[in-house]
């Protein structure tokens, strides 16, 4: 395929450049709305990786690309960002977090039932660690009835990759989420519509790795995901959906946004005083603010500016 990058605000279009171009795609051009880096940044970004173009606007790839990927710092901007694209036919990539409210949600959804080839979020949801997991006959590891996974640093833009490893390893179905509180991170249970419980301890604290314990009927598991396969694996799940090779998706998307619902369900739970929220009550102010989070990021990138 061909790929736009859209956007360029963190440390992911460079880190994923040399896995797309070794799967065999060509990253034609690139385009950043300044959101994180000063002006010239695509330029340079451009010129040091080997990407022939910068394109004026988003818009302007339309025609030259076949895939969007955006790596919007902001998620908050990710509907934006990709309506173009989407009412172009051309697939989108959407970094994590996918959104930050139902509405975006929702919309996401919208487009992918309507025909729309999207994917996208944390690669915890498809690391080597899940695949390998999920690839043992289920007679000689159990049904996984109840898991553990935490991460550190903050409580949605990383935490969501806790939520995804939780769901990559228990499967979809959630149904409630409850804050059980917090000693330095948050703890939060995510209840599925099955009786399958998870917890997840989330929230800043120092960098600590991804990890998770796995409990079935049959034993327990525990490990923590090397970081230096994340990328490829994620590539590896959703660029033959996205290029076509295969018209099944890796995750249907009302599947694959459940990570970020149940972050809006915790989030609403300690809100309202830890009470248990469901799913379907997530109230449409629920939100975790992606410009606010935008402002941080460039002054943790930037603090002179």
């Amino acid at each position: 395929m061909r790929i736009g990058l859209i956007d360029l605000d963190t440390s992911h279009p460079g880190s994923w450049l040399p896995h797309e171009r070794d799967l065999g795609h060509e990253v034609v051009g690139v385009w950043d709305g300044g959101g994180i880096h000063p002006a010239g940044y695509a330029e340079k970004f451009a010129a040091d990786n080997g990407i022939p173009r910068v394109f004026p606007t988003p818009e302007a790839m339309i025609g030259e690309i076949e895939l969007a990927i955006i790596h919007s710092a902001n998620w908050d901007r990710h509907i934006e960002r990709a309506r173009p694209f989407v009412e172009a036919g051309v697939a989108v990539l959407i970094d994590k977090p996918m959104a930050g409210n139902s509405r975006d949600l929702r919309q996401f959804v919208k487009w992918a039932e309507a025909g729309a080839r999207i994917a996208g979020g944390s690669s915890l949801r498809f690391c080597v660690e899940v695949n390998e997991w999920n690839a043992r006959p289920a007679e000689e590891r159990g049904a996984p009835h109840t898991a553990l996974c935490g991460c550190g640093v903050d409580e949605f833009n990383y935490g969501i990759h806790a939520y995804s490893l939780l769901f990559g390893l228990l499967g979809t179905g959630v149904e409630s989420v409850r804050h059980l509180g917090e000693c330095g991170q948050r703890r939060i249970q995510v209840n599925f519509d099955d009786g399958r419980v998870g917890f997840l301890v989330v929230g800043p604290a120092a960098w600590m790795p991804f990890h998770a314990a796995v409990i079935t009927e049959k034993g327990v598991i525990h490990f923590t995901v090397d970081s230096g396969r994340l990328y490829r694996a994620l590539l590896e799940a959703v660029l033959p959906y996205l290029g076509g090779e295969t018209e099944q998706p890796p995750i249907p998307m009302r599947k694959l946004i459940e990570p970020e619902l149940a972050a809006l369900a915790a989030r609403q739970s300690w809100l309202t005083g830890d009470r248990e929220v469901k799913i379907a009550d997530i109230a449409e102010d629920t939100a975790y603010d992606g410009f606010a989070f935008e402002v941080e990021y460039r002054k943790s990138r930037y603090p002179s500016s």
